[in-house]
């Protein structure tokens, strides 16, 4: 009965979360005002960007995790997990390694120069598709390569045995096994860039790229326009939630997946024509996603001991922000990891954050200045948001966990508190520490409703880092991005080893 009660509460709570802020951007709005140009041009390019940005990131995918799953080499190991957290990096941090290699004045253009090549340029829609690509490729590449893997190594020996070719092979066994999974990570990858908020922000580069939710953020910071804002919103939740649930429905491959560092035995693909186009995908991959980080380190050391009192005390900031995320993300997954609660939890991707925000400092203002609150907000929309990702990865196990002694627990007649005490909770420690810490990773680098609300007294470590290349100071802005990449890896891999160190599974 309490297990119970924590569910419909946790429940409660959540679609309240979505009504409630939803309702009150809608009342305050006197009224909806039609569609203007700037508007329809910003559902126009959040919808090609979203397309060609999930389109490219499982393109390159595609032949990336095919050479993962039939190559063994030194540091392979690495390479995967590095894949297999691919939400952990924080947006600004990101931004901030890609413009070092693709800006003006980046690694690409003072390698083009004495070519006599054309300069690359890094704002506008390229420059928000590489961005977004960066972040998703290692996504579907771990989505697609759990499907490689999956495949039973007899298959493979049965081919070599009747001396299939490499084309046979493909159509035979490889090809079907696309068709299952990546209509999931295309909806996947979709519907986390239907919402783009920092990507566009820092990279946009004007009216052109601007995204359904740096146009409600807009329509707010500078506008104040709720109407403008409650319509943008309701449009972006329409198409989010309907990509999410096409995604919910047609892929079962967890969006953060483990345990994936072996390679199943193949006789195909071993001539040299096939060694070297997988060892070019792999390394062509590493290099665009290590090489980014690697500026970030090195531009970063310089501007470490230039950080002023500000950065650290937004950096405190983030981190109280990132665990109490955490602790209430959890709070509300535990008793949601249910097939019908990662249906709800499914609103924290198709809710756009900005509303959210939004709607809670309006709910608060009449009884307290939102100023004030401006960091519980913040912590409350990131733990909302990361709730589809954490049920995500704790529902497969707790369904398990509740198969396997729900029997046992009525023989014994154990309560609810001694259920979760000595039996669901351990047994849950390793993916709930995985869980966590990503859910802590995604918070210390979200650039989000903080960016709306915050006075220079309560800014979080990413804002600060917006602020700081702004105002052109960046070899500050590079300390402060090396200072939250180090926080955030952190965080995650504390959160994570906890849940790792003792677990009963």
């Amino acid at each position: 009965m309490a297990t119970r009660a924590f569910a419909i509460i946790a429940a409660l709570t959540v679609a309240g979360l979505v009504i409630g802020p939803v309702t009150a951007v809608i009342l305050r709005a006197e009224a909806f005002s039609g569609f203007t140009p700037a508007d329809g041009q910003a559902l126009r390019f959040t919808l090609v960007q979203a397309t060609l940005s999930a389109a490219l990131s499982v393109l390159f995918a595609i032949p990336l995790a095919r050479a993962l799953a039939r190559r063994q080499f030194p540091g392979r190991g690495v390479l995967v997990a590095l894949l297999g957290a691919p939400f952990i990096l924080p947006v600004i941090v990101a931004v901030l390694g890609l413009i070092a290699v693709f800006g003006q004045t980046g690694l690409l253009n003072r390698a083009l120069a004495p070519l006599g090549l054309p300069e690359m340029q890094i704002y506008g829609l390229h420059g928000v598709l590489i961005a977004h690509v960066f972040f998703n490729l290692p996504l579907a590449t771990r989505l697609i390569l759990q499907g490689w893997l999956a495949v039973p190594a007899e298959q493979f020996r049965l081919a070599a045995t009747l001396g299939l070719g490499p084309r046979a092979v493909w159509s035979s066994i490889e090809a079907p096994m696309l068709m299952r999974i990546v209509p999931g990570a295309f909806a996947v990858i979709f519907v986390i860039c239907l919402s783009s908020f920092a990507v566009a922000l820092t990279l946009g580069g004007g009216p052109r790229a601007t995204t359904l939710e740096l146009a409600i953020y807009q329509s707010m910071r500078f506008d104040f326009d709720l109407a403008r804002a409650a319509a943008l919103g309701l449009v972006q939740l329409g198409l989010a939630l309907t990509a999410g649930l096409i995604a919910l429905k047609i892929t079962s491959v967890p969006v953060a997946a483990r345990g994936l560092d072996r390679v199943v035995p193949r006789w195909d693909g071993q001539g040299a024509l096939s060694k070297g186009l997988d060892t070019m995908w792999i390394s062509l991959a590493a290099a665009f996603l290590l090489t980014p980080l690697a500026m970030v380190a090195l531009s970063g050391l310089a501007g470490i001991p230039t950080l002023g009192a500000s950065v650290w005390q937004a950096a405190g900031h983030s981190i109280t922000v990132a665990l109490g995320s955490t602790l209430l993300c959890l709070l509300w997954a535990l008793p949601l990891a249910t097939r019908w609660g990662e249906w709800l939890g499914l609103a924290g991707i198709a809710l756009s954050p900005l509303v959210l925000g939004i709607g809670l400092f309006l709910i608060v203002r009449p009884f307290a200045n939102p100023f004030d609150l401006a960091l519980y907000v913040t912590a409350t929309v990131n733990a909302f948001v990361s709730l589809p990702f954490v049920l995500r990865i704790l529902r497969p196990e707790a369904e398990a966990i509740r198969a396997d002694y729900t029997r046992l627990r009525a023989a014994l007649g154990l309560s609810g508190w001694a259920w979760l005490r000595w039996v669901f909770l351990p047994r849950l420690k390793r993916p709930l520490g995985f869980a966590a810490g990503l859910t802590a990773a995604l918070s210390m680098g979200d650039l989000g409703v903080i960016a709306l609300f915050a006075d220079p007294d309560r800014a979080t470590l990413p804002l600060k880092v917006f602020q700081l290349m702004g105002a052109y100071r960046m070899e500050q802005a590079a300390g402060a991005a090396l200072l939250l990449l180090i926080l955030s890896l952190g965080l995650f891999w504390a959160l994570d080893r906890g849940g790792r160190v003792g677990s009963a599974s």
